[in-house]
């Protein structure tokens, strides 16, 4: 394990630990962030947990640190069914630049999250779906009316969220 991970243990996942330090060495020596790709596949749920938290911050600011594990993100939002792994996933894999094949490959993962029980994996997901539409400048019919549904059914976060994606979908409609 390596010194960065190390810093992710312990405690539960009601707790963000010590991410913030964490984000910081990362910030300073970017070298650091394949630590962190390495700790998404951790066999300890806090210790992938954190490592996602940190990876979304750090992307916030640096999309391209994600670049070079397209396909590991990819992969990882396919298979995990960790609810912060997911809705990491959610937040990050948008800021890539996907081919048109994986944007389709995204963009069913994403539709499946709606389905999660997680009611954040659920507001997420919709944000990453309409996050790729407004990318490319136009939303599918499909993206359009699962927000729709989910602004009338779904729980007030989910309901508050989606309406204000409907609002920006319908702008570049």
């Amino acid at each position: 394990m390596t010194k960065v991970l190390s810093r992710l243990r312990g405690g539960d996942r009601r707790s963000i630990g010590n991410v913030d330090e964490v984000v910081t060495a990362v910030q300073k020596k970017p070298d650091l962030f394949k630590d962190l790709v390495g700790g998404l596949f951790d066999e300890d749920p806090v210790v992938r947990m954190r490592t996602a938290d940190a990876m979304e911050k750090l992307s916030l600011e640096n999309p391209q640190l994600l670049y070079p594990y397209k396909a590991e993100l990819i992969g990882l939002a396919r298979r995990t069914q960790q609810q912060e792994l997911r809705w990491h996933a959610a937040q990050m894999i948008p800021r890539l630049k996907l081919t048109a094949k994986e944007e389709a490959t995204v963009t069913e993962i994403f539709f499946d999250y709606l389905n999660d029980r997680s009611k954040i994996v659920v507001t997420f997901a919709m944000q990453a779906l309409s996050d790729l539409a407004l990318k490319k400048g136009a939303a599918s019919d499909r993206v359009i009316r699962a927000i729709e549904k989910l602004s009338r059914t779904g729980s007030p976060a989910i309901q508050s969220r989606g309406k204000k994606l409907i609002e920006k979908l319908n702008k570049i409609t």
